[in-house]
């Protein structure tokens, strides 16, 4: 990577938001503002908690925002892209963008038993905030092959501690989940965390910071 993606890290870094790798494509990349389609996407996204500043100061300056983490996450990545010439992208905005196939193709990420891309170093403490599509193409670092950290967890906490039972090796029952979360959840998940989500052993030293747990499992029930 070059020029453009020192630019990009550079005006993203007071926010927290790292450049979590990038996809190329040949023709079939999603369309551009400018027209054409992207030859090269730039992800963006989170590591542990090194956005929970700049947003929560943001939030305490915004307090009515609706969908507050997705309102920020725009105002902050779109204008980059704007002056870098690029189209910004963002899990939440339409059209859908296939946001987890472009990470698993850019880390070479696999789901996690709840659902959750597992990263070898992050764990389960990481997200996608957007991305950045360029008409011209750049070139991305070969990611090396690494074993999927669920192959290698003998013990598999995540799979038996769920309160709710939602959490199977083969899904992740979602309903089970938000039910519980709004019954006996708000003593348990709702103040802490996602029980199963903070048994994983990987990555722990990322783990969201208490507020951030707070704040994603109230978005989880909400939903």
């Amino acid at each position: 990577m070059g020029r453009q993606e020192d630019r990009i890290r550079a005006a993203l870094a007071p926010h927290g938001i790292l450049i979590r790798g990038g996809v190329g494509f040949d023709g079939d990349g999603p369309e551009l503002e400018s027209g054409g389609r992207a030859r090269s996407v730039v992800l963006l996204g989170n590591a542990g908690g090194s956005i929970w500043r700049s947003f929560s100061e943001w939030r305490q300056a915004n307090p009515d925002a609706a969908d507050p983490l997705d309102t920020w996450s725009m105002g902050v990545i779109r204008p980059v892209a704007e002056a870098l010439g690029g189209t910004a992208y963002f899990p939440s905005e339409r059209p859908w963008r296939p946001f987890q196939q472009w990470a698993m193709r850019a880390e070479g990420l696999k789901p996690s038993p709840l659902g959750i891309l597992i990263h070898p170093d992050y764990g389960l403490w990481h997200g996608y905030r957007g991305a950045i599509g360029f008409a011209e193409p750049i070139a991305f670092a070969d990611m090396p092959a690494r074993p999927h950290p669920c192959d290698r967890c003998p013990g598999k906490p995540c799979l038996d501690i769920c309160p709710a039972g939602a959490v199977m090796s083969h899904r992740f029952d979602v309903p089970a989940c938000r039910t519980y979360l709004v019954g006996e959840g708000e003593e348990t998940c709702m103040r802490t965390g996602c029980i199963a989500r903070n048994a994983c052993p990987v990555g722990a030293a990322y783990r969201y910071p208490p507020e951030q747990l707070r704040f994603h499992m109230a978005a989880l029930a909400r939903r």
